[in-house]
């Protein structure tokens, strides 16, 4: 049942009553709660990150001390996953790579050209490009530079797999690409071996959405995160990056203290209307 007239009236003479300091003050403790509860989700968000960054860290110091027949898959699976934690690949994507899929003069960092990247329901694969941001530059360097030949396969003309797996290809040319069971279970071992309170929870598209949250924080929009992950649409990015409830209320906060500056002005003077103008 709604309020009755007479109550709405007491309570809009009661905000009125209310001198502009006090309105001001109410506006200006409201913005430090707001800011309070965005940088408890940022911590909150911090931490989490900072445990992958401890799985990621321990993992690449494991490698050099891993025997040669065992190297060669362990570097392969840390870097599918990096491409998964710093890019937001999906699993199939990656599966999919070549190593002429690496432009490495393109943009300023380089750019992966995904050719199978996930599309509507009977469009086929959608390509893209993906920028080599967060370091995948250097992770692709040092894969490609002192890695990737060891598996002793032919590179030349760019048709090999990235990710290869070490058997050959049924028709007798280059090596298979690792397969997606091949990587999950890659990553599985790693989370439980220095992230076992995760284990079982931390798979690929988990890292995804961590990629998608962590970007966002950072301060890339949600258009640029999509354009990156590869969706169509922004709601289903929307759902990637994992908004405060926080943060919706602090952006809101935002953008009321621009709409108020706007119409009053920096001295609290309405908009159009001089210190000493008047009324009329």
């Amino acid at each position: 049942m709604g309020e009755t007239p007479n109550a709405l009236r007491k309570a809009r003479v009661k905000s009125e009553a209310r001198t502009r300091p006090q309105r001001v003050a109410a506006v200006v403790w409201t913005g430090v709660k707001l800011r309070l509860g965005f940088a408890r989700s940022r911590r909150a968000h911090s931490r989490r990150w900072a445990r992958i960054q401890a799985l990621f860290t321990a993992w690449r110091c494991h490698l050099p001390g891993v025997r040669r027949t065992g190297f060669l898959a362990a570097a392969r699976d840390y870097v599918a996953a990096s491409l998964w934690r710093r890019v937001g690949l999906r699993i199939n994507e990656t599966v999919g790579l070549e190593v002429g899929d690496w432009y490495r003069q393109a943009g300023t960092r380089g750019m992966l050209h995904v050719r199978c990247g996930k599309g509507a329901k009977g469009s086929g694969p959608r390509q893209r490009l993906v920028p080599a941001i967060d370091g995948v530059d250097r992770l692709l360097a040092w894969w490609l530079s002192q890695v990737r030949g060891q598996f002793g396969d032919e590179l030349a003309g760019g048709r090999a797999a990235l990710l290869p797996s070490r058997f050959h290809a049924t028709a007798g040319g280059g090596l298979r690409p690792a397969c997606a069971v091949t990587l999950r279970q890659g990553l599985a071992q790693a989370v439980e071996r220095w992230l076992p309170a995760w284990s079982g929870r931390l798979t690929p598209h988990p890292l995804r959405h961590f990629c998608a949250s962590h970007l966002y924080h950072q301060g890339m929009g949600l258009e640029a995160i999509g354009a990156l992950l590869g969706h169509t649409w922004l709601p289903t990015t929307a759902r990637y990056v994992h908004v405060p409830a926080e943060r919706i209320e602090w952006c809101w906060q935002q953008a009321n203290t621009r709409v108020a500056g706007r119409l009053l002005g920096p001295a609290g003077t309405p908009a159009g209307r001089s210190d000493g103008g008047d009324e009329r």
